[in-house]
């Protein structure tokens, strides 16, 4: 069997790596004329983290990225709603990786070149167009040139073509009226004992939220790469994007700095590590609506092409890990009836995934701040007056068990 993998980002590549490792044939078609480490921060929970020990991808993640310890759900006013251990500091088999975009994407790309060969990974293409019988798909790209496979696997993001081409009246993502400002450079690391350095704090909720993560080793001693993110709501849910969803935008840092002074944390002068930051980025909070199907016959979609989601709880790029084991597994299993495999495939990944992309939509495990909030938007002295430590566990574990999450995992984590 070949498989064509559209889309040269994180889905794409462990798609490839998950294929090779049963012995199916694949290429990794990219648009970008070169693999630039864009992007900022982004978590990858324990139950991802597995496909990619699997992969034997661990000690390359350690040598880039942080093995978070701790989880501070906080007011916007700084005090803690929620603590939790992440990873293997909670018992999982597995680490909770914070990690930097573009750095886990050179890791992936560097494994799918020395593993599947150099030619493997083809930068430059643009698909154009795609088209498929009973016996293969082809794809078409904008240089004129053609790739001829047994499947296609749509891993081309957000604005994806193919799924544009499958499902062209959609329009634009869905924005729910959250823009975001991103950046991170080198900060003194922050955090109590053995969890310094390894420390998370998201203080907000749907509306305005701030979080602060490592995400790399820093360039001097006492120091680690660190990420933060404002969301702030600045339109109506539902109104069409101000712009185009990018990565690589850059940002205004006055106004990045404006509405840093919303929030308080003592844990991190965040004001002054907004300040400090050299390249901000900036893009509106995007999904699309849970589709019917993920294509037919022998053409797939996989991650953001397939679903989109708010970045909340940390599944975003770790979905697409799970959509890319699934689809290589369901496609071992039936290698002479591919678009057998790729019906079970869908009818194992797209529930669950649809879910996420709604659960999300009301905030995911980050709707316990919003609920705090609501009870006690000026504050408070004593968090059990404002909401019971049950309920504050039970938002966020069912967000976990819909997530992947084991009840084992969730009792422990």
């Amino acid at each position: 069997m070949d498989v064509t993998v559209v889309g040269g980002g994180i889905g794409g590549l462990v798609t490839a790596l998950e294929l090779h490792r049963r012995g199916i044939r694949s290429v990794v078609y990219e648009q970008g004329s070169a693999l630039r480490e864009l992007g900022v921060g982004f978590n990858l929970l324990p139950h991802a983290v597995r496909v990619l020990d699997d992969l034997d991808l661990v000690d390359a993640l350690d040598a880039v990225a942080v093995r978070i310890g701790q989880l501070t759900y906080a007011h916007r006013l700084g005090q803690p709603v929620l603590q939790r251990a992440c990873g293997q500091a909670a018992g999982f088999d597995e680490p909770q990786f914070s990690c930097h975009r573009g750095h886990v994407q050179r890791v992936l790309a560097d494994a799918v070149r020395e593993r599947l060969g150099p030619d493997a990974l083809r930068l430059g293409h643009r698909v154009t167009g795609v088209t498929q019988d009973g016996s293969g798909v082809r794809a078409r790209f904008e240089d004129g040139t053609e790739a001829d496979s047994d499947v296609l696997v749509a891993a081309d993001g957000i604005h994806s073509a193919v799924r544009a081409s499958l499902f062209g009246d959609e329009g634009p993502p869905r924005w729910n009226g959250v823009q975001m400002w991103r950046g991170a450079t080198d900060w003194p690391a922050f955090g109590r004992g053995d969890l310094l350095g390894r420390s998370m704090i998201v203080a907000g909720g749907t509306d305005a939220k701030l979080v602060v993560y490592p995400i790399g080793p820093g360039s001097s001693p006492g120091t680690v790469l660190t990420n933060w993110a404002i969301c702030v709501r600045t339109g109506r849910d539902g109104d069409p994007p101000p712009r185009r969803q990018d990565w690589s935008r850059p940002a205004d840092p006055a106004e990045a700095a404006r509405h840093a002074r919303r929030f308080h944390l003592d844990e991190v002068d965040h004001h002054a590590l907004v300040a400090a930051t050299a390249e901000i980025f900036e893009f509106p909070m995007c999904d699309r609506d849970p589709l019917p199907h993920w294509g037919g016959g022998r053409v797939t979609l996989l991650g953001d092409a397939a679903h989109p989601m708010f970045p909340m709880g940390s599944n975003g790029g770790g979905q697409a890990i799970l959509d890319a084991r699934s689809l290589a597994a369901h496609l071992a299993l039936s290698p002479h009836d591919p678009e057998a495999a790729l019906r079970a495939y869908a009818d194992e990944r797209l529930p669950v995934t649809a879910d996420i992309v709604l659960r999300n939509r009301t905030g995911g495990p980050e709707m316990v701040i919003d609920e705090v909030e609501r009870r006690a938007p000026d504050g408070f002295d004593r968090l059990e007056d404002v909401m019971s430590t049950d309920e504050r566990d039970a938002i966020v574990a069912g967000y976990a068990q819909a997530t992947g999450a084991t009840p084992e995992q969730i009792r422990r984590g």
